[in-house]
């Protein structure tokens, strides 16, 4: 099985990256299963709930939350509607949705599951990803191969510690946050998939996917100014894995960087 795992859509040069692109990949590469972080389309400030079936719709099969999951207040008021959005699963129990979920894929089920990292948030309410991750995984790991851990985590250590620890025991411990994308994509020696960071589908030449003169002011000023979206050099940015049928762990890892053709909206 092929799975893709992108990086953070960016605002409207992401949608229309995934627009202008994803399809066609999809069907060339025989992708059987997709997966992207979605909290920045909005300008950088959450995923709002129309966005979000814009994207599922687009053929995205799962979108992934990090901090920003509630910035929106529709989806706090839909995420529970769409079982295909998930929010981290370390927030506090009573959060609305669910930061894990199986999913059929023809014949088969694969488990995604969302976490968010310690480092970097000011959070206090979150539960300890690497002491959940651990009995997550275990239950998931005992009704299907295919486990899918997504880790929105600021720091390299923090991600790289979490591949380690779930090595040999998930498909894919795929980072995200950053929108930077690292050129560590491999299979860790017990057979899991792993990349620090997926990148971002949106402006390459870019700070995070916004324009560089906005970005420049806030720390000459320490304003809180607007942030602009960029739309110079747009990429799909991910990784393509393929799976091994019985196992469920890596065959093959391949570092997703396609330009793609994104017009500015008027």
């Amino acid at each position: 099985m092929k799975v893709l795992l992108l990086g953070e859509l960016v605002g409207r040069c992401g949608t229309g990256v995934i627009k202008n692109a994803l399809r066609k990949f999809k069907e060339e590469k025989v992708v059987e299963f997709t997966v992207a972080g979605a909290e920045c389309i909005t300008g950088g400030y959450g995923l709002g709930f129309q966005n979000a079936l814009t994207l599922l719709h687009m053929g995205i099969d799962v979108l992934t939350m990090g901090e920003k999951a509630f910035y929106k207040p529709d989806m706090v008021e839909s995420i529970g509607k769409k079982d295909r959005i998930l929010r981290p699963a370390n927030f506090p129990e009573n959060a609305p949705g669910r930061g894990i979920r199986q999913f059929r894929v023809g014949e088969r089920r694969v488990c995604v599951i969302n976490m968010l990292g310690m480092m970097g948030f000011s959070n206090p309410h979150l539960n300890n990803p690497f002491l959940l991750a651990d009995s997550i995984v275990g239950r998931a790991r005992s009704e299907t191969p295919f486990v899918i851990f997504l880790f929105h985590a600021q720091a390299t250590a923090e991600k790289k510690s979490m591949g380690y620890l779930l090595d040999g025991r998930v498909s894919v411990v795929a980072g995200l946050h950053t929108k930077a994308q690292t050129g560590d994509s491999c299979i860790l020696p017990g057979g899991t998939a792993y990349i620090t960071d997926l990148g971002r589908c949106g402006s390459t030449m870019s700070v995070g996917g916004f324009e560089p003169e906005n970005e420049i002011r806030k720390y000459r000023t320490s304003l809180p100014v607007r942030s602009r979206e960029s739309f110079e050099s747009p990429q799909m940015q991910g990784m393509l894995v393929e799976l091994d049928e019985q196992t469920g762990l890596a065959l093959s890892v391949e570092q997703v960087k396609l330009p793609v053709e994104v017009g500015v909206p008027d």
